[in-house]
């Protein structure tokens, strides 16, 4: 089986490519093309790496060939740069995302496309708890530009071009490395830098909510959605996916009590209006009973999240 992951140099990507290597069974004979920007970090002889851009047609002719049977879409513009550059954001998470949702569905073959969404999609006045069939009300470009390619993901899947599962995905803690354009990044940041001996700023109030994931959760879930039997998703192919309710001062509180009160007190709080605005915007929870229902998991607790980031993925 051929599957093609978009996004495959970065973090999400590359450990999905992992995943699906180490799922092999499931995904009988696996040949993976990782195809991304720059070179995709994982070695392996089942893999190739093709490097490019989802706004070039060319390219994206050239790895949606006639084998590909499943299709990870993970590149995107981040919420930070969508925000700040209009048209680059529209380009890649809209018209790329059309483009290669075309490319399928010349192929005749109806492969499975599984597309990484966001919680961004939802805005505005929200219940406590956001039902997964809630009018999408986006507050960022980002937002917007998920929602249209999610809308796009449905379409196809219901006129058979595609069998598509669009996955809203919680924001994800603790990413390793250097912070990223998304403006969620400092979720990730209040547990890493200070983990690294770097002072460093949380943007948003202490008692904002925040619905988020571990990495492992994540991608276990993306996994499931390339193999799972879609027949239960009918016409609405959007997935919010599970995560667990914190704030951001539950994350400082699980980190001073897994790395002690020094740890924590690198942390200190300065309201940046341009993340909180958005950050405040977005669900504090959302109701994830139908992908429960359907298998996808979710994490305990946010001590168990940063202990995650302790034992697997900090840098020794």
């Amino acid at each position: 089986m051929k599957i093609l992951v978009t996004g495959a140099a970065g973090f999400l990507g590359s450990k999905l490519v992992k995943a699906l290597l180490e799922n092999a069974p499931e995904f009988a004979d696996v040949t993976i093309v990782a195809a991304d920007t720059s070179r995709c970090p994982v070695d392996d002889p089942r893999v190739r790496s093709r490097i490019g851009t989802i706004i070039d047609p060319a390219f994206v002719e050239s790895i949606v060939d006639a084998d590909v049977r499943v299709v990870y879409h993970l590149a995107a513009v981040l919420s930070g740069q969508s925000e700040s550059e209009f048209d680059t954001g529209m380009r890649v998470n809209v018209d790329g995302t059309r483009r290669l949702l075309e490319a399928c569905r010349t192929l005749g073959t109806r492969p499975r496309f599984v597309f990484s969404s966001t919680v961004a999609v939802f805005g505005g006045a929200l219940p406590p708890v956001v039902p997964e069939t809630l009018a999408l009300q986006p507050q960022t470009s980002y937002g917007t530009e998920k929602a249209i390619a999610e809308l796009m993901v449905c379409d196809f899947s219901r006129r058979g071009f595609i069998d598509g599962v669009a996955c809203r995905l919680a924001t994800i803690t603790v990413r390793p490395g250097k912070p990223n354009s998304a403006l969620s990044s400092f979720v990730s940041g209040i547990v890493r830098e200070p983990l690294a001996g770097i002072d460093t700023i949380c943007p948003v109030p202490l008692d904002t909510p925040l619905w988020v994931s571990s990495p492992r959760t994540v991608i276990a879930n993306l996994v499931r959605a390339g193999s799972m039997d879609t027949s239960a998703l009918g016409f609405h192919r959007a997935l919010s996916l599970p995560g667990i309710g914190v704030t951001a001062g539950d994350l400082m509180a699980s980190l001073e009590r897994l790395a002690g009160p020094e740890v924590r007190r690198r942390v200190r709080v300065a309201r940046d209006e341009v993340i909180a605005r958005a950050v405040c915007g977005w669900p504090a929870a959302l109701d994830a009973s139908r992908a429960r229902s359907l298998g996808f998991a979710a994490d305990t607790s946010a001590d168990a999240i940063v202990q995650e980031y302790l034992t697997e993925v900090r840098p020794a």
